[in-house]
């Protein structure tokens, strides 16, 4: 994208945010995960850096917008929850190990034809002649600054400072390598005239973008609402998080996220109110005329700025963590990690992969209903434990009936259902018919233990 697209996203996103948002310090704006995740849709309908891969990228914005706007209106804020930890985690630590990978050439001044990121940096290592040592040299600068800084004050600016000695270096230095080069100054162009035909096979990835992008949003609310003991409103977050992209569809930009820096960034410096991110949206907007100071800066001190900013994502020792407490779910996100590596840049595949995954192991965990039997004389005890839904509802009248043909001297059946969490209705009818199929063997029945939770339904269905 060209570079004042995304200070169109740096202005307008915040701006738009700020009149709806739930959190006092969410940093609404482009982030490195939602930007993967747009480009790897992108691609697939456009060629990067084309006129219809930028009007294409406005397009989907809009599309997110939408998106988060409907599920806040309908109250649908619960999506923030549904993303399993461990496939947040194995598809996070990737997408940061991809956006790493993707700055190894920029770093080293370098260049590489791979399209994956992984191939890309490994390919540039494998070939140290073609390091450009400036481009290293501003890379550790920018490093030290970053890291150095953070000891001095929390609030040092770092990548400021990096950013005016990397511009100045290149103006005397007359530095040959890859430079942010020619930003168009001025205000937003507002136009909607976009390649519309391309909206039918942008909605799958827009979804995608919309509603598990809004996991990294939410999860940033609502760790400062616990921290400063307050409640956060989902479903208005959702509706702010979209207004934010539709502005930043309407000026020409792409996607817009959350980001755990910027938030961070801005509770540190004293910020009380949503306001804040408005504040600093019309600091960028009124900034954009003369945003053409920042054409010499070279791209490497950009590039170590993003690993720096992305490396806390990786969390490997905590998904490996999974694999003590889970290895199933460790599965699924060693999995999600992989194949975001694999698939990258289209990492929206595995994350989907990794949902898919995730989904089935539940599925396929609560079809295994465990129902612990037993007798006493002639009477036949049967303990459910688990969720009696209509896919482990056959798991109740297979126990039964082969209890009963083990026993065929049974005088009395005693299910007992304190072991049961939910049971919904196709549950409650296959409890209803082993309690008739045994009265029609010609035994007595008793029901024990009904859980609250349950009583409703079973007492209508079964009481009834």
């Amino acid at each position: 994208m060209p570079p004042e697209r995304g200070l169109y996203v740096a202005a307008l996103a915040p701006i738009a945010a700020a009149f709806w948002a739930s959190s006092p310090y969410l940093g609404t704006g482009p982030t490195a995960i939602t930007s993967l995740l747009t480009f790897g849709a992108l691609t697939a309908v456009a060629v990067p850096g084309s006129e219809n891969f930028i009007a294409t990228a406005a397009i989907l914005a809009l599309l997110v917008g939408a998106i988060r706007v409907v599920l806040g209106l309908i109250h649908a804020g619960v999506v923030a929850y549904l993303m399993s930890q461990p496939v947040l985690r194995g598809f996070t630590s990737a997408a940061a190990v991809v956006i790493i990978a993707s700055q190894v050439p920029t770093v080293l001044g370098s260049a590489t034809e791979e399209s994956n990121p992984i191939l890309g940096a490994i390919d540039v290592l494998m070939h140290p002649s073609s390091w450009q040592p400036a481009a290293v040299g501003m890379s550790m600068l920018v490093a030290v600054l970053m890291i150095g800084g953070r000891r001095i004050h929390r609030l040092f600016p770092g990548v400021l400072v990096a950013v005016v000695l990397g511009i100045l270096y290149s103006r005397v230095a007359e530095y040959g390598g890859p430079k942010v080069g020619s930003i168009t100054g001025g205000l937003p162009p507002f136009d909607l005239s976009l390649p519309w035909s391309s909206i039918w096979s942008l909605l799958v990835p827009a979804a995608v973008i919309g509603i598990v992008g809004f996991s990294e949003p939410a999860s940033i609310a609502r760790h400062y609402a616990t921290l400063e003991r307050k409640r956060w409103d989902p479903n208005r977050e959702l509706i702010s998080q979209g207004i934010a992209n539709l502005a930043a569809g309407l000026g020409g930009g792409f996607p817009a996220g959350g980001s755990f820096t910027r938030s961070a960034l801005v509770r540190e410096a004293g910020a009380r109110t949503r306001l804040a991110g408005g504040i600093t949206g019309l600091t960028v907007l009124l900034l954009l005329p003369f945003m053409g100071l920042i054409e010499p800066l070279p791209t490497a001190v950009l590039g170590a700025g993003i690993i720096l900013s992305v490396v806390d994502l990786i969390k490997i020792k905590e998904l490996f963590s999974y694999r003590r407490w889970a290895r199933l779910q460790f599965g699924i996100a060693l999995v999600t990690f992989v194949l975001s590596l694999v698939l990258a840049p289209h990492v929206e595949r595995a994350l989907i992969a990794g949902i898919v995954l995730a989904v089935g192991a539940h599925l396929w965990r609560e079809l295994r209903l465990s129902i612990p039997a037993w007798t006493d004389g002639k009477v036949l005890h049967l303990e459910p434990h688990g969720v009696l839904y209509f896919a482990s509802a056959p798991g109740l009248e297979d126990a039964f009936t082969k209890l009963l043909a083990e026993h065929p001297e049974a005088e009395r059946l005693v299910v007992h259902l304190g072991g049961l969490g939910r049971v919904d209705l196709t549950g409650a009818l296959a409890l209803r018919d082993v309690l008739s199929d045994a009265e029609d063997a010609g035994l007595e029945t008793q029901i024990v233990d009904v859980p609250p939770q349950a009583a409703k339904i079973i007492g209508r269905v079964v009481g009834g």
